[in-house]
């Protein structure tokens, strides 16, 4: 019923200016104005709408994941643009901040300005 839509996720974030920055400026994606929100266009061809919502919470769990193959290289790049990465109890994570979780792939974790949690991953 389904499978001929060109389905596409999205997320609330507090300031979509601030967001516009970090998302087209700090990490370097091409952003959209999309009808009051943005469109975070992926290379991989799909779209992530971003938009306002005063009253957002951050979800608990990740909300966007960047496959990458040199996950130190680009943990480094990102600390040097201001990201810090954050720590979470129960994980094994290195001096960059990077977790390898039992058999899954090493990851990385870091915030928007408005608290979404995104990560890098390198399998």
């Amino acid at each position: 019923m389904l499978k001929e839509s060109e389905a596409f996720s999205g997320f609330a974030v507090t300031d979509i200016d601030a967001a516009r920055e970090f998302y087209g400026e700090t990490l370097g994606m091409e952003v959209t104005d999309e009808g009051g929100g943005l469109g975070l266009q992926l290379p991989s061809g799909g779209a992530v709408f971003v938009y306002p919502k005063d009253d957002h919470e951050p979800a608990g769990f990740t909300v966007l994941n960047f496959p990458v193959e040199d996950i130190e290289g680009t943990v480094d790049g990102l600390g040097q643009r201001g990201i810090a990465f954050e720590r979470y109890d129960g994980f094994d994570q290195d001096e960059r901040g990077i977790a390898q979780p039992g058999d899954g792939p090493r990851i990385a974790w870091f915030k928007d300005p408005s608290g979404n949690v995104l990560a890098v991953m390198s399998g």
